[in-house]
């Protein structure tokens, strides 16, 4: 197939509300506060290990790539039977994309304040009574998270599958899904990379987490209205025109 097919100025904006979607899914009340016993468990090692010892943060690293392989795994899949779903179902292509953007302002209004969805703001935690520490567990660890961390993950997924749903094209929402992979799972190996440095940050995400929420929640929500109204479309192309380097991608 064709990379320009796949890849286009009018795919531009979707790639972005996925990754921000995954991003978004990360530091979610639900997700943050459990990445680093998460990481920790993953590796076979102590949260203290992984703050004072290199050799603990590299295994730690190498389970959170296979980790990430293992949820990017099922996203990808997803992506693939949403888009596939859409492109059998072509004929109602504009009721995929209205659907999609509803559910997309919805969220995006819990996250403004609006409203709150109690699914989002519920707290997961995990038993670490057994050490973890190989690259297979990781990997399971990885597919089991992208198919059951719910409430966590489902609401804001399910978004962004409504949207490769819409794409009605198999590449384009199998990549979709792939970004959003990359919004989810980056952050993950950033902190197993440099957790002593990271933690810092996260401590800020978390003391500001309401404020990082309305500002993710206005853009979501100015997305979705564009889908409703039509306007996603026309967007991407003015993108393209104030951006001429993106014509690349084209």
């Amino acid at each position: 197939m064709d990379a320009s097919l796949i890849l286009d100025a009018t795919l531009l904006p979707a790639l972005l509300i996925a990754m921000t979607a995954g991003l978004l899914s990360f530091l979610s009340p639900c997700v943050l506060p459990i990445v680093p016993p998460y990481l920790a468990y993953m590796g076979g090692v102590s949260i203290s290990e992984l703050d004072e010892t290199r050799v603990a943060r590299r295994k730690v690293l190498i389970s959170a790539a296979f980790f990430v392989l293992g949820l990017s795994t099922i996203f990808l899949f997803l992506g693939f039977a949403f888009s596939a779903l859409g492109r059998a179902f072509l004929q109602f292509q504009d009721w995929f994309l209205i659907g999609a953007g509803l559910v997309i302002m919805i969220f995006g209004a819990h996250f403004v304040g609006v409203f709150r969805i109690g699914f989002l703001d519920r707290e997961a935690r995990i038993e670490t009574g057994d050490r973890g520490g190989s690259a297979l567990g990781a990997y399971v660890l990885g597919l089991a998270f992208a198919f059951g961390w719910t409430p966590c993950l489902g609401p804001i997924l399910g978004a962004i599958l409504g949207l490769a749903a819409s794409e009605a094209d198999v590449a384009r929402g199998t990549v979709l899904l792939g970004f959003y992979a990359i919004g989810l799972g980056v952050p993950f190996l950033l902190v197993a990379a440099f957790f002593p440095r990271m933690k810092g940050a996260m401590a800020w995400m978390r003391r500001h987490m309401t404020r990082i929420e309305r500002i993710s929640g206005l853009l979501l929500w100015t997305v979705g209205l564009l889908m409703i109204t039509g306007q996603f479309t026309a967007f991407s192309w003015w993108l393209l025109e104030t951006f001429p380097a993106l014509a690349v991608l084209g």
